[in-house]
């Protein structure tokens, strides 16, 4: 017996890691009484793009995400979602920026003295360019695959097992270096990037 074919339901919408940081940059923007479109001027980007990133609808690269926090006078930490507990499972899922990143803070809001997340970067994604950390520290140890880190120009590639630390005010960027493979990051920022105004 044949039945009629099952109708094609709507795809899911893809992730694009800004569901919660996009819409904490739209209600840091409201309180302060700013447009859109100063803001999106402010940094360099189109009005219509910001609005989709604070809707959660796109993602953005870290120096772009950086600089609307510098346009709100705000922390890029301040759009992170800490755990409370003293015991994390995992880790809460926050955004960063970036393209092709899923990221995890793996501190608890109460830690005064350093920040850890896990970045799971899929094949092909990075930071989206070069930017600037308002942290004295940064580490990277690699989990899983293979992420190359440019560091003042300096390139520096790291297979898993390996690590490597810098300035976080230096300019930097990363990418995964392979492009059918994901990467697994773990990041520690001393001090924590939400602690930094």
């Amino acid at each position: 017996m044949t039945g009629s074919p099952t109708p094609p339901t709507a795809a899911e919408p893809s992730r694009t890691g800004m569901e919660d940081a996009g819409p904490r940059l739209r209600a840091a923007r409201r309180a302060q009484g700013r447009t859109l479109s100063a803001v999106a001027d402010g940094a360099g980007l189109s009005k219509g793009f910001l609005s989709l990133v604070e809707r959660g609808r796109a993602s953005m690269s870290v120096p772009n995400l950086l600089t609307v926090c510098t346009v709100l006078g705000i922390s890029v930490g301040s759009l992170f979602d800490f755990p409370s507990e003293p015991v994390v499972d995992r880790g809460r899922r926050s955004q960063m920026g970036g393209i092709g990143v899923d990221e995890f803070v793996l501190t608890a809001a109460d830690q005064p003295n350093l920040q850890v997340m896990r970045s799971e970067v899929a094949a092909g994604g990075s930071s989206g360019g070069a930017y600037r950390l308002e942290t004295e520290t940064v580490f990277a140890y690699v989990l899983s695959g293979a992420v190359l880190i440019t560091i003042d120009g300096e390139e520096r590639l790291l297979g898993a097992g390996r690590s490597t630390s810098y300035p976080g005010r230096s300019l930097h960027s990363w990418a995964n270096a392979d492009v059918e493979r994901s990467a697994e990051v773990l990041w520690v920022f001393a001090p924590p990037l939400a602690m930094l105004p």
